[in-house]
């Protein structure tokens, strides 16, 4: 069965090369360029993976993970980073917010995927 993911970044040049990369590797991919826009998305077409950016304006991509880590409707969807944010401390906060996988931008297209297949292994 073929995965949907659902992305998640402000930056549409970001948002149409991540979503080009998982269409590649033969994803059902939907881009979405707002955190709040995502909630009523995902709600309505839960996806298989959510891959979203952790900088973004109205609700940041850790603000999101845990919203959706608090609803059992949601809790059990994997989440990957796809962020700049490079720190260690970066990186271990997102863990902590439910954040399974983390790909640090830019990134090739085989660490997305593999951060992607990671996620619902």
């Amino acid at each position: 069965m073929v995965k949907k993911i659902l992305v998640i970044d402000d930056v549409k040049s970001e948002l149409d090369l991540i979503s080009h990369y998982l269409e590649e590797a033969g994803y059902v991919v939907t881009g979405i360029l707002n955190g709040l826009e995502a909630i009523d998305k995902i709600q309505s077409d839960r996806p298989d993976v959510i891959v979203t950016d952790l900088v973004m304006p109205d609700i940041t991509g850790l603000e999101l993970c845990r919203k959706l880590k608090k609803e059992p409707s949601t809790a059990d969807i994997p989440i990957v980073a796809c962020t700049t944010k490079d720190r260690k401390m970066d990186k271990s906060w997102a863990k902590k917010q439910g954040v399974v996988g983390y790909v640090v931008k830019p990134c090739t297209a085989e660490q997305l995927v593999d951060a992607v297949r990671s996620a619902t292994m």
